[in-house]
């Protein structure tokens, strides 16, 4: 009678253990995301850049200090030099790397075109790109922190950041030479290049995305404006 009142025990305890197993994978599922004192060095410094890129952009450079940006990423004061040397420093780095990710992303925009496209439709892609490099995203704080932070750096560091930059405008040079050959666009090419993306660089002060022009609609208003036609 004993060994079998064991049984019966061992057999009682089987939903109890199953019961704590679901409630501890359930918790596993559910456990709270790393702190950054976890984090890797890599991800570390990738938070300390997303965090400054969004406090640069909202609250300008001058007035963001490294305790602010530390305070967003989860840090301690002195963490982001750990990273990087100075503030300067850091805003060359969400440059450049605003900059390098928006020219990679641009290129796989074109590479994506099927052959033989209009010229037209190449500009409706490199405009709508830009907007989205602009306004939308995770990313969307990094163009706008150059265009508006650009007199912060250095003269060695506006220079690197100008190439870049040049680079990926000079993507729009043949599309904009082949709209004036067709008489679609009246400037000059290289003026046009220079009016346009002021035109377009200036939406990151007005537009809202909650406002009532989706990103395509606002592409076929610029492309209205500089070609004549949506």
């Amino acid at each position: 009678m004993q060994e079998i009142s064991q049984k019966c025990a061992v057999t009682t305890d089987l939903p109890v253990l199953a019961t704590a197993a679901v409630s501890i994978a359930t918790r596993a599922r559910g456990r709270p995301r790393k702190a950054a004192a976890d984090l890797d060095e890599g991800n570390r410094r990738r938070l300390v850049i997303d965090s400054a890129a969004r406090l640069f952009r909202t609250q300008g450079f001058d007035a963001t200090s490294t305790r602010d940006i530390a305070a967003a990423a989860g840090m301690r004061s002195g963490s982001p030099f750990y990273h990087f040397e100075s503030k300067i420093a850091l805003l060359y780095v969400v440059m450049q790397e605003g900059m390098h990710q928006a020219s990679k992303s641009q290129q796989a925009a074109l590479a994506q075109l099927p052959l033989g496209i209009s010229a037209r439709e190449q500009l409706r892609t490199l405009i709508r790109h830009h907007f989205e490099v602009l306004l939308q995203g995770p990313k969307a704080d990094f163009i706008p922190v150059m265009l508006y932070e650009w007199r912060s750096l250095n003269s060695a560091q506006r220079k690197d950041i100008a190439a870049i930059k040049d680079a990926y405008e000079g993507a729009w040079m043949p599309v904009l030479q082949s709209l004036h050959e067709q008489g679609a666009l009246k400037a000059d090419p290289a003026m046009a290049r220079l009016f346009i993306f002021g035109a377009l660089n200036w939406s990151v002060q007005w537009f809202s995305a909650r406002g009532a022009l989706s990103i395509d609609a606002l592409t076929g208003q610029a492309l209205a404006l500089f070609i004549g036609e949506a």
